[in-house]
Parts: structure tokens; sequence; C-alpha cells
């Protein structure tokens, strides 16, 4: 008997009954993805490097030196079937990029103020190697990117977990905007959805596991919600490349020290002026 996600507590004695079920109730499937908040793991691919951008190699400082970490995490991958059924397509997550406003790196999902790993995120969209992923796949994927800022004393634990390289995987809070429903099928009733089978199916990387339920949902646009550190993810590839701690590698020295008697009195500083406010 079969069973999947989309259809709770019912089994299907073919995947011809559940083919057919699919693409009956394929407009109520969609709708209720869509208001879902989907917490979907992806490739976890970090490093963290000094304020020269050059990664560091373990050993070179002790964590208690380290008050910041630059990292660069992989948040989602594109071209992999997950555990959620979907398959991310390349550009699906263009706009969002593009349009972000305020995106959080948090601990576990958890949108409390202790749980904030970061909020100084650059977000990108960048192609990387399945290769350089650790992975046999041939080609290349296109990544959900996180250039985030750690500090210390934001999030202390999150931070050493970081700093020893203990993260190994990541996950993209999300809610889907445009989804297709494929299946690969002959039948009549499963003609559109095999047409999307065909158009995406070619590009997914692990295509032994699509092809043993033999449908998937294709996530043409996606909105980035936050992105997590979490143990375990839907998506199994989820490496981390390298986590490596960040040490103050300034040159200050005593001749950078202002002078007392050249400094600014506190009489003579500058207001802070709040730019949020206006006349």
């Amino acid at each position: 008997m079969i069973t999947v996600k989309e259809f709770p507590g019912k089994q299907f004695a073919t995947k011809e009954e559940l083919f057919k079920e699919l693409s009956a109730n394929k407009a109520l499937l969609k709708a209720n993805k869509m208001l879902q908040m989907k917490e979907s793991d992806s490739i976890a691919y970090s490093f963290a490097v000094n304020e020269k951008k050059e990664a560091l190699k373990a050993g070179e400082v002790r964590f208690e030196e380290i008050n910041v970490l630059d990292v660069k995490v992989v948040i989602n991958s594109c071209n992999l079937f997950d555990s959620h059924s979907d398959v991310s397509i390349d550009s699906s997550w263009n706009r969002t990029v593009k349009n972000a406003k305020r995106v959080l790196l948090l601990e576990a999902h958890k949108a409390q103020f202790d749980k904030i790993i970061s909020d100084e995120i650059e977000l990108k969209v960048e192609v990387i190697s399945w290769k350089d992923l650790g992975f046999d796949y041939e080609g290349s994927t296109e990544c959900l990117v996180f250039y985030a800022r750690l500090r210390k004393d934001r999030n202390p634990f999150m931070f050493e977990q970081y700093a020893k390289g203990y993260v190994k995987e990541h996950s993209a809070g999300l809610r889907y905007i445009q989804i297709e429903l494929a299946i690969n099928s002959e039948a009549e009733w499963n003609r559109e959805e095999k047409e999307v089978w065909d158009k995406y199916y070619p590009k997914i990387a692990n295509k032994e596991d699509v092809d043993q339920y033999g449908y998937f949902w294709a996530v043409l646009e996606q909105q980035i919600r936050e992105g997590s550190a979490v143990v375990f993810g839907s998506n199994f590839a989820t490496p981390t490349m390298s986590v490596e701690p960040v040490t103050d590698t300034s040159t200050k020295t005593e001749k950078d020290t202002p002078d007392p008697a050249t400094a600014t009195p506190k009489s003579e500083q500058k207001p802070i002026i709040n730019l949020n406010l206006f006349i």
C-alpha cells in the first residue's frame, strides 16, 4: 500500500490510483500548500572569514578570542527532490532576493528574541556545482545563500555551534508563491501534470528518489521569511563545507589610540540623529 503526505490516513493500492487522486484534488492541494509556512531544509554550505574575507584554518585562533563570525550558508538548493515532495526550480528565488526587506537567521525556526542568530544578512542566488557541495551529481545548481554576520553577544550558544563547526544543516522558512504538480503518468487525466514532469524532471539531481514516488511539486516561485540552523532537514544534501572561527585580526597599536588631550570632549560629541523621524 502507498501512503503520501498529501492524503494523511489514506492508502492507495497502486501509483495509478494515487496519481488520479492527486490530479483530481490538485487545486485544493495547491491552495493548502500555498497557505502553509514551509520549513524546508537545504544544503548547508558555510565558512567563516576574517575582515579581509579570507577563510581561516582550524586551530589558527581560539574560540575564547572570537567575538564576530562572517558565515556563508546555503539555505536552499534547487533541482533536488526533498521529503516534502518539492523541487525548487531555477530562478524561483530571484524575486524574493531582490525584494526582501528584513530576513533573519534563526535557531530552529523559533521566532523569539533569544533565538535570533543574526539580522545582518545579505541574500544572493549563486550557482554552485554539486561536486563543490560534496555530491557526485553532475553539473551545478542554483542556491539561496545567506551572507550573515554573527555576534557572540546576540546568541552565544549558536555562535559557539558555528565557531566549532557543529552546524551541519540549514532550513528555509518560506511561503509558496507559484507551484505546479508534476506526475509521471501517461493517463489522460494526468496530461497537464505529465507536461510539467517532462519540463523539469531532466534537471533533478536525485532522480532515483523522485522515481520512487512518480510525482513532485515544482516550486516556480517562493518567498523567504527566515533561514534557520537545524539538526535534521527535509533535504538530505546538507553538508557543511567548513565553519571556522574568526578572531579580531586588526593591527591596532598604541599609536592608533586617540590622545586624551586631542580627543573630542563629551560636550562636543555629535548627537545621534534618528533618520526615521521626519518633520
